[in-house]
């Protein structure tokens, strides 16, 4: 991560990481041919996204961010027990416990925009003590309409990972990074205009950079679904 922040600078350096995570997860998962994915996402981290959700109209995140069990046909199953459990529950009880735990944030957690759904969820925790659960059942109440056009999950091109393009976001991102443009894809234009470069990027050394990690991503997760289904 301090490399990425070398790269691209405080500003935007969360989504790097965000993305590069939950991927990472889901690959190493395959590898030890895990089939379950248990998280420690506490009450506070899903009040924030809900949050975090509403405020940037993102409705596809919104729909699945409080499920307690997130399933996929094309990906592991994740769980996430600890919803309803307060964060400082959670340290209180490691504590009591002696058990080991992480006491600090990530250094550049102050610039990041869940920053700033944290301290207004605490302003609003000081005068009402049930915020955080409030607002974890209002996005669970939250209904789509059927009318609502939702994207498509699909399997990146490039890498054989879920996304909802054609090139998968993690892909975007690596490709800013060697060209020494990550600073600015990660905003949506300039997402879009490096999607549809590495679209077009039909040379023989493109293909054969990626296609024996894609095969092999692609056959670990379909090994892991023929074992669901047997």
């Amino acid at each position: 991560m301090d490399d990425i922040v070398q790269e691209i600078g405080r500003k935007n350096n969360c989504t790097f990481c965000g993305v590069f995570r939950r991927q990472a997860l889901d690959r190493g998962a395959l590898l030890i041919r895990a089939n379950h994915i248990v998280t420690g996402h506490n009450a506070d981290d899903i009040a924030e996204t809900v949050l975090m959700n509403i405020l940037r109209g993102d409705i596809a995140r919104l729909a699945r961010c409080t499920e307690i069990v997130s399933t996929n046909d094309k990906l592991i199953k994740r769980s996430k027990p600890f919803k309803y459990t307060y964060e400082k529950e959670i340290v209180m009880y490691a504590y009591l416990k002696k058990l080991d735990y992480f006491s600090t944030e990530c250094s550049y957690s102050p610039d990041a925009y869940r920053g700033y759904a944290r301290v207004f969820l605490k302003d609003l925790e000081a005068t009402r003590s049930s915020t955080i659960l409030d607002i974890i059942h209002s996005g669970e109440s939250f209904v789509i309409k059927n009318k609502v056009k939702m994207p498509t999950q699909t399997i990146c091109e490039n890498c054989g990972y879920m996304s909802s393009n054609p090139i998968c976001k993690a892909c975007v991102l690596l490709e800013g990074l060697n060209k020494g443009v990550a600073s600015r894809i990660t905003l949506g234009k300039s997402s879009q205009i490096m999607m549809n470069d590495m679209m077009d990027d039909k040379s023989p050394k493109a293909k054969d950079d990626t296609s024996e990690f894609t095969k092999d991503f692609n056959k670990l997760r379909l090994d892991y679904i023929r074992n669901q289904n047997t």
